[in-house]
């Protein structure tokens, strides 16, 4: 019997890093995301196969029973093995039954967008091994990788979602955010994938006292939302942009790589890669592509 499972990719769109201290951040799926296929097989091992977009292999490698349950770490290149046995050890934990009641699996995983652009590789894995097995992703999440979990409440909703922790539990809030001017807004790939962990990492290490920041984003995302008019949407995300480059002591993007961009750019995620976002009056597909970034998707090609 054949099992596929399917979850969303992300964008965070305001929120970044101050969500993991309670700010309220918006985020919104996307079109591209990723499938998982679970299919059964012996020898008490999983074949695992990874593909990318373009069909091409990223990861291969059998991985037994054993390895799971004693949750067996590898050299560093095999670092992609350690992650999955680190996943596969604590679902195996909050359900033992695919490991005790098994003969074995050929699991298969299928992106529909590039690996290395960061929607939600590992997330959308998690959220599908957590259907998968009818355990809590948010959990299983907690107990592998770490993070907010926005990317997980992104990967099992089809709209746009507030998303906050609240006495450590996720509070996902659905929104409908259709403004009249999406065909104003533009997502531009900046040609590096950004390591998330290593991200919340330097977040931390550099940290200041953010509890006078919080209320301060939470009502730049409620704008952001809310936002009727372009000019409104675009000046909430400047002061956004203004408000992390301060917490962060780093320069916004815009300073860094489009000073003479005439129009908004706003990071996404983890800040210096994956995805910015921008607005502006004309299409500024030329512009980022005179500079060198060849992926300019527009937004209703990239959002759900």
């Amino acid at each position: 019997m054949k099992q596929t499972f399917y979850s969303n990719g992300k964008l965070l769109i305001t929120g970044e890093y101050v969500v993991l201290d309670g700010a309220k951040a918006f985020a919104l799926p996307t079109k591209y995301g990723q499938n998982l296929i679970i299919e059964e097989a012996d020898n008490i091992i999983i074949q695992w196969t990874s593909y990318d977009s373009d069909q091409s292999i990223w990861f291969e490698d059998t991985i037994p029973f054993d390895s799971i349950i004693r949750k067996e770490r590898h050299d560093d290149v095999k670092s992609v093995k350690n992650t999955l046995i680190e996943i596969l050890h604590e679902a195996y934990l909050m359900n033992s039954d695919f490991i005790t009641q098994s003969k074995g699996y050929k699991i298969t995983t299928e992106l529909t967008f590039p690996k290395s652009w960061g929607l939600g590789t590992s997330s959308t894995l998690i959220n599908n091994i957590a259907q998968w097995l009818q355990i809590d992703a948010f959990e299983l999440l907690k107990r592998s990788f770490g993070g907010s979990g926005y990317d997980i409440a992104c990967a099992q909703n089809n709209s746009g979602i507030l998303y906050q922790i609240v006495a450590e539990k996720p509070v996902v809030e659905i929104v409908n955010f259709n403004p009249d001017f999406t065909d104003k807004i533009f997502f531009v790939y900046l040609n590096k994938k950004q390591n998330s962990r290593n991200a919340i990492a330097s977040y931390y290490s550099n940290q200041v006292d953010i509890r006078k920041t919080i209320p301060v984003i939470n009502g730049l995302t409620k704008t952001v939302v809310e936002a009727e008019q372009p000019k409104t949407f675009a000046l909430a995300l400047t002061q956004h942009e203004i408000a992390l480059s301060n917490i962060l002591e780093l320069p916004t993007v815009k300073e860094t790589l489009f000073h003479d961009f005439d129009g908004v750019i706003k990071s996404l995620g983890a800040w210096g890669g994956d995805f910015i976002l921008s607005i502006s009056k004309e299409n500024p597909t030329a512009y980022f592509k005179e500079r060198g970034f060849e992926i300019v998707i527009p937004y209703h090609e990239m959002i759900l």
